[in-house]
Parts: structure tokens; C-alpha cells; sequence
């Protein structure tokens, strides 16, 4: 019953997403018909998509990072995935010229894939969790350092201004061909972490236990920071990097689940999709002479959630 709500709720706020602002496309239909269709299928549903598949995707690899390393603070950009993703797309554009959003995307997965290289390479065959985590936050601020040096370098003068929304997420002026290079292969990653659901509930038992259970334990670990890694690194290759709701959603999905880790990957999906979904919204509802990246919004919800864990992890440890 919560699930068909929650699902009722997603698919209200993606309606409304859809459709709003209805001045504009109410106007657009009474001039030309055909012109409302054109708005609404090729500007605003490709927006809608990714706002949704998107969210859905840094909530599902977000529970499934926390459920593998055991802490609440681990999200998708810890292996560097979405700093390495964003690294590839800014060099194929201001350096290789590339203008087609495909071999954007392609580049932005490439550069995501060469961040899970150097990250399997520094962290070695047989980690633990503690040196994946240590290591992919290594790799994640070294790809930001080479993206804002790519940046600087940039023959362009206006690389910075350009490139705004690549660091800070942006869905505006997406095709669906970009929408489809994005959502294709995160949705493809996703469906493979939702398939070890299971594994992760048993992970928290310990590695002993989901040992003798017929688990690989390291190749299990290895195979979530794969698989995060190409979600996530899909969708930034398109629309640019969004912080926080990998960590957010998880948590919140925990609170429904009764604190099971494997379980919580659909709620993770379905909270991630509605808090970007309605950034989004909120962005577009408000009379702004500027594009404020959809990312800004996440952030300034996601600090004090950041906080609130952290100051409740020392609180525990403390005690």
C-alpha cells in the first residue's frame, strides 16, 4: 500500500513537472497546436525524464554505497564517478570541440570509467570498504582539481560561465537522444543493483555471514562501485553533476524500512526522483532573470541533513 502511494505521489509531481508553467504552453496551443506538442514533447518531457531517472538513480546507487560500506555518509560521488564524468565532458568540449550531445555523453562515461580505473588501481584487488571509500574520495577531489584546471586552461574565455551547469547539474535544452544515452545505461546499472538487494540486507549480518551463504564478499563490493559508478556517471555526462540527494534519499528510505539496507533501494529511487523532480520545480515556479542550476537547490538542502548525521554519528560514538 505505501509503495502504490508513493508511486501515486511520483507520478502527480512528474504530471505537474511536465505541465508547468502552464501559461506558456496554454498560450503556445491556443497560437498553434502543433507547437504545444513541440514544447511539451521536445523541450519539457526529455527535462522530466532526467529529473526523474536521474534522482532515481543517485537515490538507488546512494542506498546501495551506504549499505556497502556500512555508513550513512557514503554517496555515489565517492567514487569519483560524477567529478571523473564531468571531467570527460568538459575536455571532449572545450578541448576536442565536440558539440553532439552523444559523444558528450560517451565522453562524460569515458572519463567516469577512467575515475573507476584509477579507482580500482589505488584501493587494489583485495581492499576492505575503508580503503575503497578512502580511495574514491581521493580520486573524486583529484578529477575536480583536473576539471576546474581544464577549465582554466580552456581556450574559450567564457569556459567557466559555459561549463556552470556541468559542475552544478542543469536539465534545460536536453534533447530525448540525450535523455535516452543518459537513462539507457543508468537504468540498465540500476536494475543490476536492485538484483543484489538481498546480498546487501545479508551484508549487514557481516562478511562471515554472507560468506557461507555463497557470497564473494569483495567481488559483491566491487561489483556496487561498478555499477554506481556507470549509473551516475551516465547521467552527469548529460546533465552535469547534483549533490546531496545520493545521501539524502537513503537515509529518508532507511526510516521506512525498518533500517534494512538492501530494502531501501526503491524507496532510495523513488524519494531521490521526487526531491529532484521538485528542485527542479521550484526552480521553474520562481521569476528568475538567471538559470540557477538545479544542483544549488540540493546543496543548500543537503548541508543541513549532512550536518544532522554527522553530529548524530558523534553523538553515537560518544556515548
Amino acid at each position: 500500500m505505501r509503495i502504490v502511494t508513493a508511486l501515486s505521489m511520483l507520478a502527480v509531481v512528474a504530471v505537474l513537472h511536465l505541465l508547468s508553467p502552464w501559461g506558456s504552453l496554454s498560450a503556445a496551443r491556443d497560437l498553434d497546436p502543433a507547437l504545444a506538442t513541440t514544447l511539451l514533447v521536445e523541450l519539457r518531457l526529455p527535462r522530466t525524464l532526467l529529473a526523474l531517472g536521474y534522482g532515481a538513480t543517485l537515490g538507488i546507487s546512494g542506498a546501495a554505497l551506504q549499505a556497502l560500506f556500512a555508513n550513512p555518509l557514503a554517496s555515489p560521488d565517492i567514487t569519483g564517478s560524477s567529478s571523473g564524468a564531468a571531467m570527460g565532458a568538459v575536455f571532449a568540449s572545450y578541448w576536442l570541440g565536440l558539440t553532439n550531445p552523444i559523444l558528450l555523453a560517451a565522453a562524460g562515461a569515458l572519463g567516469a570509467g577512467l575515475a573507476l580505473v584509477v579507482l580500482l588501481t589505488l584501493a587494489g584487488r583485495r581492499t576492505d570498504k575503508v580503503a575503497l571509500l578512502l580511495a574514491g574520495l581521493a580520486v573524486s577531489l583529484a578529477a575536480g582539481a583536473a576539471t576546474s584546471l581544464l577549465l582554466a586552461l580552456a581556450p574559450s574565455p567564457f569556459a567557466f560561465y559555459d561549463s556552470f551547469e556541468w559542475l552544478m547539474g542543469s536539465f534545460a535544452d536536453r534533447s530525448l537522444a540525450q535523455a535516452a544515452a543518459a537513462l539507457v545505461p543508468a537504468a540498465i546499472a540500476c536494475a543490476l543493483l536492485l538484483r543484489r538487494a538481498r546480498a546487501l540486507d545479508l551484508m549487514a549480518l557481516g562478511d562471515d555471514v554472507l560468506a557461507s551463504l555463497g557470497h564473494r564478499p569483495r567481488r559483491l563490493g566491487i561489483e556496487i562501485i561498478c555499477l554506481s559508478a556507470i549509473a551516475v556517471g551516465a547521467c552527469v555526462s548529460v546533465c552535469g553533476a547534483i549533490g546531496f540527494v545520493g545521501l539524502i534519499a537513503p537515509v529518508l528510505a532507511r526510516r521506512l524500512t525498518s533500517g534494512h539496507p538492501g530494502r531501501a533501494l526503491v524507496p532510495a529511487g523513488m524519494i531521490g526522483g521526487m526531491l529532484v523532480l521538485l528542485a527542479d520545480l521550484a526552480l521553474r515556479s520562481i521569476p528568475l532573470d538567471h538559470n540557477i542550476p538545479v544542483g544549488v537547490v540540493t546543496t543548500l538542502i543537503g548541508t543541513p541533513v549532512f550536518i544532522a548525521i554527522l553530529l548524530s554519528m558523534r553523538g553515537r560514538m560518544a556515548s
